[in-house]
């Protein structure tokens, strides 16, 4: 049975379902924003309905905007006249557009959209005890309203507002390269240096996963290490104000096998898990989104088109590297080194065409979107009707701005 639709009712007059809430970027394509809308009998009036897809970057507090300053961005990335609808007899509907077109009859009106291109990935920083507003980050919203014209902005009891989330998946192969630093430290009046070797067993991992660290120390200096701290380091750099800043998301220090003395040497693998849910009570940790309580993870890192540079992205720029530091005492000091990786989300089968050839064009991407789509819910309705598709109510996330 299919529960993949998430329905918006508005006192009985405009319904709005959408396939999905987190639609994915494979880099050359994203998931287009597929939905029905429903206008009962008589309501329109002479009427029209839009569609649009906005985004919001709020770069700075709300409560520190003063004197007409604004510390956020909104853009409409794409408006479309869903009703009255173009005539089109070729056009392609998903699959799920398809069987709610038949099950919910002549009312009902596809639409289609799709995300610009660089169009940033969903993004909250965690907001302290003590602010107020709304949280930092980048967010986005579809929003369907009846209006008299085009440029009417519509009221908000004939609008209705769904929040959505744009994210990145892990490529379907991990690869085979282990990401490994090597430092080295010299003392002044002493001969010998300190190695630090710091190898991880992966390149991208998964959220929830065990980040593991080979951490190897050679001693040949005259100075002894005291203890070793590691951490899971998350990197976010906000591009609109050109900052940035880091967090820890975890982390463990330990004695064993210290002191290190001259001479000697040391060498042990160690694990951590980074989650959200170990830092729920941290500002400034960026988080994929936030829709529901339940379903928040760690921001995922940023990935870039091939010849592109991670610099060149909009929104809040995320990634991650593994930090561990040896303390040598007062006088001694400390070596550090950081080895970066992804933490992503796992493909979960999407490895089915989430790369095309180069001019595969914006048909070809909607064609396999369409298969991949097909693929994915064929076996759910191989033998199923249309009652069997379940809705969820998606009144508890209403967005209603205030005029």
């Amino acid at each position: 049975m299919m529960t993949g639709w998430d329905a918006w009712l508005y006192t009985g007059k405009v319904t709005v379902y959408l396939g999905k809430r987190d639609f994915v970027d494979h880099l050359d394509y994203v998931d287009p924003i597929d939905g029905i809308v429903v206008i009962e009998n008589d309501y329109l009036q002479g009427r029209k309905v839009y569609g649009q897809v906005t985004t919001t970057y709020r770069y700075g507090r709300e409560e520190d905007e003063v004197m007409g300053v604004k510390f956020s961005k909104e853009l409409v990335l794409c408006k479309e006249q869903i009703i009255p609808g173009k005539k089109d007899s070729n056009k392609d509907y998903t699959p799920i557009q398809e069987r709610l077109l038949r099950k919910l009859g002549s009312n009902a009106y596809p639409f289609l959209f799709q995300f610009p291109a660089n169009s940033p990935s969903s993004v909250t920083l965690q907001p302290g005890d003590d602010d107020q507003g709304k949280p930092l980050g980048v967010e986005y919203t579809v929003r369907i309203f009846v209006a008299e014209g085009d440029d009417d902005k519509g009221h908000k009891r004939s609008s209705v507002a769904l929040a959505i989330k744009k994210l990145q998946y892990a490529p379907p192969t991990r690869g085979r390269r282990l990401p490994s630093s090597l430092v080295s430290k010299g003392f002044t009046f002493s001969q010998g240096k300190l190695n630090l070797e710091v190898t991880l067993d992966k390149e991208i991992y998964y959220h929830g996963e065990k980040v593991s660290a080979n951490v190897i120390v050679t001693n040949n200096s005259r100075k002894a290490v005291k203890n070793i701290k590691l951490a899971v380091v998350q990197h976010c750099e906000v591009t609109m104000v050109n900052a940035q800043f880091s967090r820890q998301v975890a982390s463990l220090e330990t004695r064993e096998g210290c002191p290190i003395t001259p001479g000697a040497s040391f060498s042990k693998q160690f694990f951590m898990v980074p989650l959200a849910s170990s830092n729920k009570d941290r500002r400034g940790i960026a988080l994929d989104g936030h829709l529901k309580d339940d379903d928040v993870n760690l921001a995922s890192s940023t990935m870039v088109a091939d010849g592109k540079a991670p610099n060149d992205n909009m929104g809040i720029v995320i990634s991650y590297s593994v930090r561990v530091k040896l303390n040598c005492g007062t006088l001694g000091g400390e070596l550090q080194t950081d080895v970066p990786f992804k933490l992503m989300h796992s493909a979960q089968g999407a490895g089915e065409g989430s790369r095309e050839g180069e001019g595969g064009g914006r048909d070809r991407k909607m064609k396999k979107t369409k298969s991949v789509e097909r693929n994915r819910y064929s076996d759910n309705y191989a033998n199923d009707d249309d009652d069997n598709i379940v809705f969820e109510d998606f009144a508890r996330l209403r967005l209603n701005d205030p005029e």
